[in-house]
């Protein structure tokens, strides 16, 4: 539960207050983009993205803005989006935000939902060009 506003997140805009709007999801998009390109472990996928993060910085807090039930901030710039399709050309943990620990359960919850369609995409895609090799 939302300890603020006594809704259950995932009801009406309570995960997207918990994470603190927006200006707490693009802190916590920065924070993101920010490790990925300082942490060595990380360097393959912060390779994938454009030169220019800002867009994909831009890009993913707008997505996190409507995702957690705040304004639908990506669809309003950049259109319609299905992650799994957005996705297919990647090859795809440690919390840093101060969120209260329900929150962080349910959002790593609601994030392993997506995750997970990626990653099946990704073994799908990497079966079929196995196989091709192998023809």
């Amino acid at each position: 539960m939302n300890s603020d506003t006594n809704k259950p997140y995932g009801t009406g805009n309570a995960s997207f207050q918990a994470a603190g709007g927006e200006a707490g999801l693009r802190q916590l998009v920065d924070m993101f983009f920010d490790r990925m390109g300082t942490d060595r472990r990380f360097a393959t996928i912060y390779a994938l993205h454009p030169d220019d993060k800002e867009v994909s910085r831009d890009k993913l807090a707008r997505f996190l803005c409507g995702w957690l039930g705040g304004p639908k901030l990506y669809n309003e710039k950049y259109g319609a989006i299905g992650i799994p399709r957005v996705h297919a050309h990647l090859k795809i943990a440690t919390p840093e935000q101060p969120f209260a620990p329900e929150f962080k359960k349910y959002l790593m919850e609601q994030l392993y939902v997506p995750a997970e369609a990626v990653r099946r995409r990704c073994v799908a895609s990497q079966k079929t060009a196995a196989q091709e090799e192998g023809k």
